[in-house]
């Protein structure tokens, strides 16, 4: 007798996050209304709201989601790198792979807070997954020898969002080559002897 295989049941929480994912991030969060999630979730409205209390709601952790999933895609490369200097970089190799993707369409974050209220949950969804990014490139300049890691890591933040948007709005993959190529410029300026030693003369004095 054939063996009888069950299919896990996605929770209707899951679903709507899958649904809200998957519109948000190709039509935008001010265009897509409830009913087009729940519609596509197949959830009566009340169990969004049950679940989430508002659509604000529903956005930030649609965006918390992607954080998640942005953060394991860059840490599975990195981690796979054998030098301080590979690892960094590595980060731009990541968002390369995303950039190749049919459905990209820029940065979800930058998307979601266009219009949104000012210190609201979307606001604060899209200052934590750039806080994180910050402090990722600080830690990856630092492993890297880099004479003042914060002072490179805006640098390289810079890049990090430039890619994504010259990526989306001149529909051109090679943006992530472009920006890996400059990173490594700078982190090879950042650690050059003499500058590693001129920071640390400028921190005694100071």
């Amino acid at each position: 007798m054939a063996a009888t295989v069950t299919t896990p049941r996605v929770s209707a929480r899951d679903r709507l996050l899958a649904a809200a994912d998957e519109l948000f991030y190709a039509e935008g969060v001010h265009t897509v209304g409830i009913d087009r999630i729940i519609e596509q979730a197949g959830v009566a409205k009340a169990t969004l709201y049950n679940n989430f209390g508002s659509k604000e709601e529903l956005v930030k952790a649609y965006l918390e989601s992607r954080h998640v999933s942005m953060a394991e895609k860059i840490t599975r490369l990195v981690e796979r790198q054998d030098t301080p200097r590979e690892r960094l970089l590595a980060v731009f190799d990541a968002i390369g792979e995303l950039f190749e993707q049919p459905g990209f369409r820029g940065c979800a974050f930058v998307s979601a807070t266009a219009e949104a209220p000012a210190g609201g949950l979307i606001e604060q969804a899209s200052r934590e997954y750039r806080t994180w990014a910050n402090a990722l490139f600080a830690d990856l300049a630092d492993q890297a020898g880099a004479a003042d890691p914060q002072g490179l890591a805006r640098q390289l933040h810079l890049l990090f969002d430039g890619a994504s948007l010259a990526a989306n709005l001149d529909r051109n993959p090679a943006a992530a080559v472009y920006a890996r190529n400059a990173a490594a410029a700078l982190l090879d300026a950042a650690t050059a002897p003499e500058v590693a030693g001129a920071h640390r003369e400028e921190s005694a004095v100071l």
